[in-house]
């Protein structure tokens, strides 16, 4: 679960009721666990020997389930990543059985309490997984990255590859990393910064239990090791989205800059945090000014997450550029084939153009089906996520029912006021009229009702009538 997290346990029935609610399956049908078994004993052949390089991951240390594996070299003025990724594909055949069900699911299904995989254990926690305890197969996708950050694919390769290490993001130093690695990240970073990208990483939200028995969510911001990690994925993806774009082919994700209304509507929610935004400064220069180990900025960097229009996938059109605002780029996904059914492709078209191979009949097929089943699956695991929140938020209000809050409206809509509290990273309605944005309220709860994950506010400042 990427926004909260809930160690302890505490929502258990409240969690059960979101995976009824939305059919979150918690297993495999019994043909799909056959069929991986089978899988997970094929032997590679098409690879060749990458074992002798010192690859490593870097992962939540919980996480079995590892996409992705990386080793650096120096070339001249250059660095070589060579990023290995989970060769999916070779375990998994088109409209096999195990395809047909990663289809249905379209990407791995995060809570707090566990996750709905895309794939069965044997291949995404076992064979598949780019785990140290045995060599694996993988696609090596070697990025050239320039002094200025500017990147480009020299060869993507079938190999066999052998993890040395790995790696948690909680605990890992920086002598544990390759040569290299802390150059690379801020060459990436800095190309990001030039280019005006509006990259949002919130930290997660923990629930815990509070002295008196009530719930408090917390914020945990996102560990360096983890935002610097991300900018190996973010190299290749772009490295790879250019390389496919070049030749006519691919998947990309693309996202809108938020519009108007949104931007209006985040700059009232940063008056609700007490947050200093110059009228003139754009979103994307502010953001960069945010500190998420400051609670308030932390709800704010939320905030910012909700207001989005959203990434969707768009496939390959002759005269058009892909874009994604946050990015600033043309990008795609790539790197996390175990948990995003669209990467298997992705990745199948990136080896097959590298090495000057036509990209397979069932590849561009599956481009144009993509977008849609990629979108529902994202939707439905949006909507997983959302319900997760309300989950929390109302848990933490439970039994504060007459207490008062201030708020501050947001914008408006046919039933009522959004509100944000200024306090807490909650966003709610109340039925206030006679209200404008940026208006600041003092609203009563009225009711917080964790089985159905609703609250109820009112407002108490009215003016008299």
């Amino acid at each position: 679960m990427r926004a909260i997290r809930d160690p302890d346990r505490l929502l258990g029935e409240g969690l059960a009721a979101i995976r009824a609610q939305f059919r979150v399956p918690d297993s495999f049908p019994p043909d799909v666990l056959a069929a991986a078994e089978r899988a997970a004993r094929r032997v590679p052949t098409d690879h060749a020997d990458w074992t002798g390089r010192n690859f490593v991951t870097l992962d939540p240390a919980s996480a079995t389930d590892l996409d992705q594996a990386f080793a650096i070299e120096r070339s001249g003025a250059d660095f070589l990543l060579h990023y290995a990724i989970a060769d999916v594909a070779w375990f998994v055949g088109d409209d096999d059985p195990v395809d047909q069900e990663a289809w249905r699911r379209g990407v791995t299904t995060y809570l707090p309490d566990g996750k709905a995989g895309l794939y069965p254990p044997v291949l995404a926690e076992g064979v598949a997984s780019l785990l140290p305890d045995g060599p694996r197969p993988a696609v090596v996708f070697t990025t050239r990255i320039a002094p200025d950050g500017a990147v480009r694919i020299d060869a993507i390769t079938r190999a066999i590859v052998q993890s040395r290490a790995k790696l948690a993001y909680d605990s890992v130093r920086d002598k544990d990393l390759p040569d290299g690695f802390a150059d690379v990240t801020a060459r990436i970073a800095a190309a990001e910064q030039r280019r005006g990208a509006a990259r949002v990483d919130p930290p997660e939200q923990e629930v815990e239990r509070t002295a008196k028995g009530r719930y408090a969510l917390r914020f945990r911001p996102m560990l360096p090791s983890e935002t610097r990690n991300a900018a190996l994925s973010l190299a290749t993806n772009m490295a790879v989205a250019d390389l496919l774009h070049s030749h006519g082919t691919g998947l990309f994700r693309v996202m809108a800059a938020p519009d108007a209304f949104a931007v209006a509507r985040l700059r009232q929610t940063a008056r609700a945090f007490a947050l200093t935004w110059d009228d003139a400064m754009p979103l994307e220069q502010f953001e960069r000014t945010l500190d998420p180990a400051s609670p308030r900025d932390a709800a704010f960097m939320l905030a910012i997450r909700r207001a989005g229009q959203g990434a969707s996938y768009e496939a390959w059109q002759p005269g058009v550029v892909p874009w994604h605002a946050a990015m600033a780029a043309t990008y795609a996904h790539a790197t996390a084939p175990l948990r995003r059914l669209a990467d298997r492709y992705v990745i199948r078209a990136a080896l097959a153009v590298a090495n000057g191979q036509p990209v397979p009949d069932a590849v561009n097929a599956a481009f144009a089906r993509l977008p849609s089943v990629m979108g529902k699956a994202d939707a439905r695991a949006g909507q997983v996520e959302r319900a997760v929140i309300d989950l929390a938020e109302t848990a933490m209000l439970a039994g504060r029912e007459g207490e008062h809050f201030s708020a501050v409206v947001t914008d408006l809509g046919e039933t009522g006021a959004r509100i944000q509290l200024c306090d807490l990273p909650v966003v709610a309605r109340t039925p206030a009229t006679g209200v404008v944005p940026g208006m600041p309220l003092q609203v009563r709860l009225d009711a917080a009702d964790p089985i159905r994950r609703t609250l109820a506010f009112s407002r108490i400042d009215a003016p008299p009538a």
